[in-house]
């Protein structure tokens, strides 16, 4: 018995020092440039580093709303990974609104995908142009306007936007004394014209807190079309009664824009299908890093 035992004391000795061993090759070639191991270990850093970091998604919201509009958008932006920035528009005129993004979106440091909803789109159409930064734009539901055109004219092209009769104009003064006139929604007409296919209990909230936008924007004139070198995306809401969807269809076409359409869906589609809308900006951010 006693022999037997150190028989397997020897044996099991043994095995221990030759998994040792092994693992000490293993370890070796490892850390050894050219080693069996060094090439997958160098692959995945350079597949790491390869890497392009997501862009900057910057959300622009339209008349009548505010940045809550684009809340569920950022939700579903935010859970796969991009960073998000959502500014307030000013609302007082494409050249004031303009001015005011361009510079906003010198802050934002790597590449951007710029977004405007309704009016947004104008404004980012017109903020846009000669940045290099901005590397796709996505309309949704938007003006896309070209330069020369005025978003009063362009409204009229087709048939459709019951947005005009449901107006309230409300004038204002000016701390210089000049005057302006700021454009609403009537509440009764909110939901009808602008989010038919949002809860009522939501809408109620979107009417009393909307921000109205200068009378102006309708007759302020493109002064620039970056459509025509960056990159474009356009989202169709089927059942829009603001902006006209052959309008939209158009301007798209026209912009040569990747194009999604989303049936059934009011002009606040980026309230009423955000999932959708999400998906949109992030198939522009991947096409963009190909």
């Amino acid at each position: 018995m006693r022999s037997l035992g150190r028989r397997l004391r020897a044996l099991l000795t043994t095995a221990a020092a030759t998994t040792a061993a092994a693992g000490l090759l293993v370890a070796t070639a490892a850390a050894v440039p050219g080693g069996p191991s060094d090439a997958p270990a160098q692959t995945v850093r350079a597949a790491a580093g390869a890497a392009a970091p997501k862009p900057t998604v910057v959300l622009v919201h339209g008349g009548f709303a505010d940045a809550s509009n684009w809340n569920g958008v950022i939700t579903e932006l935010q859970k796969d990974g991009y960073t998000v920035a959502a500014p307030a528009n000013p609302l007082r005129g494409l050249p004031t609104d303009s001015a005011y993004l361009a510079s906003f979106l010198t802050s934002v440091k790597g590449p951007i995908v710029l977004v405007g909803h309704s009016y947004g789109g104008a404004v980012i159409t017109n903020a846009a142009a000669g940045n290099p930064q901005v590397k796709a734009l996505v309309y949704v539901a938007a003006f896309v306007p070209d330069e020369g055109e005025t978003l009063g004219r362009l409204i009229q092209k087709y048939p459709g936007s019951e947005i005009q009769a449901a107006l309230t104009p409300v004038p204002y003064t000016n701390a210089d004394g000049t005057t302006g006139e700021d454009l609403y929604l009537r509440p009764d007409r909110f939901r009808d014209v602008f989010a038919a296919d949002v809860p009522l209990r939501n809408t109620r909230v979107m009417a009393a807190g909307q921000r109205p936008f200068s009378a102006t924007a309708f007759t302020d004139t493109t002064t620039a079309a970056a459509w025509r070198t960056i990159p474009s995306w356009g989202l169709v809401a089927t059942a829009d009664k603001a902006i006209p969807p052959a309008l939209e269809r158009f301007e798209y076409r026209r912009a040569h824009s990747r194009v999604v359409e989303v049936r059934g869906a009011s002009h606040a589609v980026p309230v009423s299908h955000p999932v959708t809308v999400a998906n949109l900006i992030e198939d522009a951010s991947r096409s963009t890093a190909e």
